[in-house]
Order: structure tokens, then sequence, then C-alpha cells
């Protein structure tokens, strides 16, 4: 979830007042004592600086008790909204029940978990292993599909996020004069996500941009490629759709040239369908990512797959076997959060997933009928929950679209301008949005009226 430091918009021209209150100045003053620029995550760093201290069902409210409506929700796990009390009561149920980490042997809650995904996401899911972030699970996928195909390289997506570690940190969000312009078939320079690491060294990862399956086959004739990587949408710079026949056409090209397709599901798993996107688009990869929503914020990752791939992290030849360890891996507190999500999630799918989506349509309409009433160029770019707000004329296919159409000055000042009414547009431009089963229609309508305001206003 890297983002570049934004600059100054139209709204700062405009005087909007980013002084941080006494409490909040305080707050930042003690915690950069001690942790540098005073946040654990370089992610949560945001202009205007905003610190909360309590989280309900779709609202938010800081430091000095102001309430949001907000649509980041910690970059997307609380589908079903902020503190939801049965997955809540679980976590506690389960401490309370005597259950621990108990660091040897097998887990009954563990296998409870891993046998509910197996049957209710079914697809792409026979068999899992539980870790605690998506970094740490796409790291693990990464392994595993070089172990199986025993290649080492790997393609990822320019404008796709799949993990912190060297082995996918880099070319998340960048501009023309770092990675140059848009080339098919081919693959662009490495643009690691910040200091410290080794991926310019080994040359094993690949870029290339999202919907281009020619640079796929172009690249795969070049190295010996274990697997591609992707995100089925791309929803770390917004929501970027593949393009109708892309994914089929990854598949396609993974059977006839031996790598792996694996689909990071951390952001769209659980949030668009039980079964993750691929139970939409009808392409089933070879291993799946799952992260964020499947415990509702809770820290849980998946990582699942066919069962003769999954069986290699327990493969009798240790040279074939990739490393599988973590003190954490399978916390009941987390594990128990789970069961609880998915169990919601399957019991309500037909009432839930259909209720968020006309939440979606009601924003994308407003947003759309505003900025037309206000003569704006813009877009929305939406899969259920999930939308972006592009000021472009239609909804971009890759990062080179957005990068070269998108009013980002216009984004950000729109972003604080709404922080400051009372609604959370994470200040990063292109950021996605994500409802929750929270959210009503009068959030929306609140969120819509506020959003015509703020636009006006900036664009006076």
């Amino acid at each position: 979830m890297y983002h570049a430091p934004a600059g100054r918009t139209a709204l700062d021209e405009n005087k909007m007042d980013t002084t941080p209150s006494t409490r909040l100045a305080e707050l930042l003053a003690r915690n950069q004592t001690y942790i540098p620029a005073g946040i654990s995550s370089a992610n949560r760093i945001i202009d205007p600086p905003i610190a909360f201290v309590r989280g309900s069902g779709a609202h938010l409210w800081d430091v000095d008790g102001k309430r949001y409506v907000d649509y980041h929700a910690a970059f997307a796990p609380y589908f079903l909204g902020h503190n939801f009390a049965p997955v809540n009561r679980a976590a506690m149920d389960v401490l309370q029940a005597g259950d621990s980490l108990f660091g040897a042997g097998p887990s009954q809650i563990e296998g409870r978990l891993a046998q509910l995904l197996c049957e209710k996401v079914a697809g792409p899911v026979e068999k899992v292993v539980f870790l605690n972030t998506g970094s740490e699970a796409t790291s693990f996928a990464i392994k595993l599909s070089r172990a199986i195909t025993e290649r080492k390289h790997f393609i990822v997506m320019q404008g796709g996020y799949n993990g912190n570690h060297d082995e996918l940190a880099c070319n998340v969000f960048n501009t023309l004069a770092d990675i140059g312009p848009r080339v098919s078939p081919g693959e662009y320079p490495l643009r690691p996500l910040g200091a410290g690491t080794t991926i310019e060294d080994t040359r094993f990862v690949h870029v290339i941009n999202f919907n281009d399956l020619e640079s796929v086959r172009y690249l795969c004739r070049r190295y010996p490629i274990a697997a591609v990587i992707t995100e089925p949408i791309l929803q770390n710079i917004g929501v970027v759709k593949p393009q109708p026949g892309y994914l089929q056409g990854l598949r396609k090209l993974a059977d006839e040239l031996g790598f792996l397709l694996i689909f990071d599901e951390v952001k769209t798993g659980f949030r668009h369908a039980l079964g993750g996107y691929s139970s939409l688009c009808g392409v089933k990869p070879d291993l799946v990512v799952y992260g964020k929503a499947v415990a509702n914020g809770f820290p849980l990752a998946v990582v699942g797959g066919r069962r003769d791939y999954m069986d290699f992290a327990s493969h009798p030849d240790p040279r074939r076997r990739p490393f599988l360890a973590g003190t954490y891996n399978g916390h009941p507190v987390a594990v128990a959060a789970a069961v609880s999500t998915v169990e919601y999630l399957a019991a309500h799918a037909s009432e839930l997933y259909p209720a968020v989506d006309a939440l979606g349509k009601r924003m994308e309409s407003g947003i759309l009928e505003i900025a037309a009433r206000r003569g704006v160029e813009a877009c929305v770019a939406r899969q259920g929950s999930a939308f972006a707000c592009y000021f472009m004329r239609e909804a971009p296919r890759d990062l080179h679209d957005i990068i070269v159409n998108h009013n980002f000055e216009l984004d950000m000042a729109l972003r604080r301008g709404l922080i400051a009414e009372g609604v959370f547009f994470i200040p990063i431009a292109t950021k996605q949005c994500s409802l929750s089963t929270a959210h009503t229609a009068a959030d929306v309508d609140f969120t819509l009226e506020k959003f015509d305001q703020v636009l006006g206003r900036v664009l006076r």
C-alpha cells in the first residue's frame, strides 16, 4: 500500500485549516519520542493528520470526538464494519474457554477454519495454511511456487501491491520519469519501495502492466517464470478491473507455459464474494492468498490452492519443501474471528452482498450525477463494495492510464475537503473507498451531499 507523498492542492489555496488540535499534537509528540514518525506503518502517515480513538460499524471518532463516515476501513478489512459484535465475541470466547497459543501439535480451531474455508470457498481452495499478514502469505506463495516449478523468476503488475518483502515490494505507484512510457510487449524498470532492499540485485522479479497478456508471453520466452502473481482487480491504485478475457488468458498461458497463476485476493477475497473474485470471474488460480476481510480486521492471512501443490509444504524431500513456520500462525484469537466471519458470511451471503452492491450503485450514480452537473470529467470504477472516483474520461486499464489522465490535484483537494466535513476518504490520491455491510443509505446520501458541497467549493 505504498503511496507517493502528496503535494499542495487547490484546497490548500482555499486555506483549509489542517493545524492539529492540542490533543492530536500532544499524541503525535509523545509517539514521535518513541516511534519513528510516531506510527508503525508508513502508509498510515497522512496529511491532514488524524488520530482515531474509536470505531463502530461504519463510523470513526477522532481524539477530539469528531465523528466520520468511514470509507477507508483500515485499508479494507472491515467488510462487516468496525467492532462487529459476533466476531469480537468469538475472539473473546476462545480466550475465556482456555484456548491458547500452545506452540506444539495440531489445533482444533485451526482445523475447523481450514475445513470451513475448503468447503465454503471450494474452487481454488483444496488445502490451506494460515499466516498473520498478507505480506507473509504472498512471500510463502512465491516460495511455494518456486519449489513446485523449480524456477526462480516471477512476474508482477505495475501498480499492484503484493507485500512489503524484497520479493515483491516494487512498482506500486511511480511517475513516467520512473518507469517510462507504456511498453507492450516488454517490461518496466524495477522501482523498489524504499531503501534497504536487494530486489534490484537479484533481478528475479519482472514488472509489466495489468491487462497485458503479450508481455507475459514475452517474458516467459526470456526467463524461467515460476509464477505470475496478481490481484485479479488492482485495488491499491483504486479499482482497475481486468478487461474481458484477460484473467482467462492468464490461465491459458499458465497451462501452456508451465508457470503457476497466483491470485492475490488479500483485498478482493470475501469482500466481493465468499469465494473471492475468482468465483465471480470463473478463473481458477493455482494458488490464492486471502487476508483482511477473512477475519474482519483481526490479523490472519491464508494461502490456499490445489491439494498437490499445497502438500509441498510437507514434502518428504526437504530439498523440495519450502520452509513454513511462524510462532503466531493460526493464533486462536484471529482464527476464532475468522471462523465467525466466514460462518456469518456463509449464512447471510444472499442478503449481504446484494445489499452492499446496491449501496455501491447508489454511491456511483450519485457521484457521476454530481460531477456531470458540476462540469467535471469523472468516472467511477466499482466492484461491489469497493469504488474509486477518477477524474478522467474512462476507467483505467492500467497504471499508465492513471498517471497520464487522472487529475491528482483535484482528487487530493476533494479528499481533504471531505475529511473536514466528516467523511473519511483517506487522503491518498486514487485509493479505493470501501463500503461495509454497516453502511446505510443515509450514510451514502450524507456522503454525496458533502461530495457535492466540497467539489463546488474546490472548483471555485
